[in-house]
C-alpha cells in the first residue's frame, strides 16, 4: 500500500484535505462574519488617566488589528463596522436615527483598514466628531439596523458575531420603552442565530453590567466557551484578548465516534491546538490584466486526442510484470481499512509514555473520562482512523485540565491531547559520536546555569521574524506607507538580561572546562597562506631537521616512506646530497645510499 500511495498521492476525487491543512472551504461551510456596533456617545473619547487612550481610540485600534489579521487568515469572511449614539445617521434608507454605519457587511481591505486608522488618535476623535457627533442612543435601532444587514446578504454564512463596545452600563438613561425595545431586538437577533457579545469598558464608577445587558448577550454555547465578563476591560492587550476569543468560530477537524466497547459509542470532536504559520502561497497572475489565473487540469487520450471522462480512466499497478488495471472502487476499497473513529484499546500508565514517542498532536473533547483518567494518571491507547481511506495509527489519549488566567479567559482547554505514536520501523537506533564525559562538577555547575535560564514556554509568545516582516512589508504596499514597521525578532536571545541572571557562573563553568586563560569567544588565527615563490613578501618556512641516529632508525624499520618530502629534502642537504629529482622514492634512494655508505 505504500507503494500504491506514492503512485497516486495527488488523487483528489474524495475531496479530503491532508493533515495540517486547516483551510476553510467557503462553499461547502460558508462564511464568517462579524459586526462591530461601536458607541459614539461622548464618554467614549474622554482620555484616561495617566495618558491612556480613550476608550474609543482602543476600540478602533482593536478594529483595525481585526481588519488586518481577517485580511491575512481568511480575506472571505465579512466585516462591518457600525456606529450608535450618533448625531448623524447613515444607514440604508436612513431608516434608523442615530445608527451611522461606516462599513456594511463585506470582505475587509486596504480602503477599510485606512478608514480606520484615519478615526485613531486626537485627529481622530476630531474626524468623528465632525462626521458623526454624538447624540441620543437607542440601541433597538442600532440592532435593528444590524439586522437588516445581515439579512441584506445573499451569501452563506457559518457564524454571525455581533460585538457591542461601550462604556456606559444605562445607554438609555432608565428610559424602560428603549429597553425593551432593545431587548426584543437582541431577541430576534439570537432567534437568527446571532451571536452578540459585550465588550464593555470602563468608566468612573465601575459598570454595573447587571443593569441592563444580561439581557442583551448571548449565553455561552458550550463550557470551553468564555461567557460574559463582569469587569471591564482597562487596558488594550485586555480587549484584544477577549475580542480574539469571540471572533474566532472553534471548528472540529474532524468528528468521530470514540468505540469504548460492544455497542458503546460516543461522538467527540478533535481540535488542533496549534497551527504552524506559513507564508501564503503565490498567485499566478494575468500579465495584461493582472487578474488571477484558474489552472484546470483534463486528461486527454494519447493517440486519439479525446477528452476523457473521469469513469473512463483506469489505474494499474506492475506486479510480477504484469499490469494489473483496477477501476476506482477498486482502489478505494483497497485503501479503505475501517470506517473513521477511535476504537479504545486500554489503559496505561502515564509513566509509560515517554517524550520520544511524541509524533504530532490534537485536541480530543470528553468530559467525563478525562477527569478520571487525571484523576487515575492513566492514559487511553487508541487506534485512530481521522477520514476515510486513512490508515490506522495508534494514538494516546492524555487528559488535559482547562486552564484559565485572571479575567477568566481560557488558556488551555479541556479534553484529551491526541499522540500519535510511532511504529517500530519508525524507532531508528543511532551512534552517537564518542567524546569525552563531563566530571560531575561540571555537570552539576551546567545545571546550576539551566535552571537559572529556565522559564515557562508559550508558542504564542515567539513570533516568526520572517513571516512577520512578509505581512509588514504587503502592509505598506498596501497602504501606500513610506516604509513598513519595524518588526522584532523575538527569537533572539536577550544576552543582557542572560548576564544579569547568571552572574559570575558563566565564567566558573569556563574555567572548569576550558584552559587556563582560554577565551571562547574570540577567534582562532587564521591560517597563513602559501606565498608564490619568489614572489614579493614570500615568507621563509621554518628548517625541519631530523637527527642522524633517527635517520638511520627510519632506515633499518623501513620507515623513511613517512616522512614528507620537505623532510627528505632537508636531510639530503644535511648529508651533503645533491638531488635534481623532487619525486619521494628519489629522494628515499639517494639518502638510503647515502646512509648505507
Amino acid at each position: 500500500m505504500a507503494e500504491w500511495a506514492a503512485y497516486y498521492q495527488n488523487d483528489d476525487e474524495e475531496g479530503e484535505q491532508e493533515e495540517g491543512d486547516h483551510s476553510v472551504d467557503y462553499k461547502t461551510t460558508g462564511r464568517d462574519s462579524l459586526v462591530f456596533l461601536v458607541d459614539a456617545s461622548k464618554e467614549m473619547f474622554i482620555k484616561g488617566e495617566d495618558g491612556q487612550p480613550s476608550n474609543f481610540d482602543m476600540t478602533m485600534q482593536v478594529v483595525r488589528n481585526v481588519y488586518t489579521s481577517k485580511i491575512i487568515r481568511s480575506h472571505r469572511d465579512l466585516v462591518a463596522l457600525v456606529f450608535f449614539g450618533t448625531e448623524q445617521s447613515k444607514n440604508p434608507k436612513n431608516a434608523f436615527k442615530n445608527v451611522y454605519v461606516y462599513h456594511n457587511l463585506d470582505e475587509p481591505g486596504a480602503k477599510r483598514v485606512q478608514d480606520v486608522d484615519a478615526l485613531r488618535g486626537e485627529k481622530g476623535a476630531q474626524l468623528a466628531a465632525e462626521t458623526m457627533g454624538s447624540g441620543e442612543t437607542s440601541l433597538g435601532d442600532a440592532l435593528w439596523c444590524c439586522s437588516n444587514l445581515y439579512s441584506d446578504i445573499k451569501l452563506r454564512l457559518s457564524y454571525k458575531c455581533l460585538m457591542i463596545f461601550t462604556c456606559r452600563d444605562d445607554p438609555h438613561g432608565g428610559n424602560g420603552a428603549k429597553n425593551r425595545q432593545a431587548r426584543t431586538k437582541a431577541s430576534d437577533l439570537k432567534d437568527t442565530g446571532v451571536n452578540i457579545n459585550l465588550m464593555h469598558l470602563m468608566k468612573p464608577g465601575g459598570f454595573d453590567v447587571p443593569l441592563f445587558f444580561c439581557d442583551i448577550v448571548s449565553p455561552p454555547e458550550d463550557e470551553g466557551e468564555l461567557g460574559l465578563q463582569m469587569e471591564p476591560c482597562t487596558k488594550l492587550d485586555d480587549l484584544q484578548q477577549r475580542v480574539r476569543a469571540k471572533e474566532l468560530k472553534k471548528r472540529a477537524m474532524a468528528r468521530l465516534n470514540l468505540c469504548l466497547g460492544e455497542g458503546i459509542n460516543v461522538a467527540v470532536g478533535i481540535y488542533a491546538t496549534a497551527v504552524s504559520a506559513r507564508k501564503p502561497g503565490a498567485i499566478k497572475l494575468y500579465r495584461e490584466t493582472n487578474e488571477q489565473v484558474h489552472s484546470k487540469t483534463r486528461t486527454f487520450h494519447t493517440q486519439t486526442g479525446s477528452l476523457l471522462l473521469p469513469s473512463e480512466i483506469k489505474k494499474a499497478q506492475v506486479y510480477g510484470k504484469r499490469q494489473i488495471v483496477m477501476e476506482r472502487d477498486e482502489v478505494n476499497a483497497l485503501k479503505k481499512f475501517n470506517d473513521p473513529g477511535l476504537l479504545l484499546i486500554g489503559f496505561k500508565p502515564m509513566e509509560r509514555l515517554k517524550l520520544h514517542h511524541h509524533i504530532r498532536s490534537v485536541c480530543l473533547c470528553l468530559g467525563e473520562l478525562n477527569l478520571k483518567c487525571s484523576e487515575k494518571n492513566v492514559f487511553a491507547l487508541c487506534r485512530c482512523i481521522s477520514r476515510r481511506n486513512y490508515p490506522p495509527q495508534f494514538v494516546a489519549l492524555v487528559p488535559q485540565k482547562e486552564e484559565v488566567d485572571e479575567g477568566n479567559v481560557q488558556i488551555t482547554a479541556p479534553g484529551f491531547n491526541v499522540i500519535y505514536l510511532p511504529y517500530a520501523d519508525d524507532m531508528r537506533t543511532l551512534d552517537p559520536p564518542q567524546c569525552p564525559s563531563a566530571s560531575q562538577i561540571q555537570v552539576d555547575k551546567m545545571k546550576e546555569i539551566v535552571s537559572k535560564l529556565h522559564f515557562r514556554y508559550r508558542s504564542d509568545a515567539f513570533e516568526n521574524p520572517v513571516i512577520q516582516q512578509h505581512y509588514r512589508n504587503l502592509e505598506a504596499l498596501a497602504l501606500d506607507m513610506m516604509a513598513p514597521e519595524e518588526t522584532e525578532d523575538l527569537i533572539m536571545p536577550k544576552v543582557a538580561q542572560i548576564d544579569g541572571s547568571l552572574g559570575p557562573l558563566v565564567q566558573e563553568f569556563t574555567d572548569l572546562v576550558y584552559p587556563a586563560g582560554y577565551n571562547p569567544e574570540t577567534k582562532p588565527a587564521a591560517k597563513r597562506k602559501t606565498a608564490d615563490t619568489g614572489g614579493a613578501g614570500a615568507e621563509k618556512k621554518p628548517k625541519v631537521e631530523v637527527p642522524e641516529n633517527e635517520l638511520r632508525a627510519h632506515m633499518q624499520n623501513g620507515t623513511l616512506g613517512k616522512l614528507t618530502v620537505p623532510v627528505l629534502k632537508e636531510a639530503c642537504k644535511q648529508f651533503g646530497i645533491r638531488t635534481t629529482g623532487t619525486k619521494k622514492q628519489d629522494l628515499i634512494d639517494a639518502l638510503t645510499d647515502r646512509l648505507a655508505s
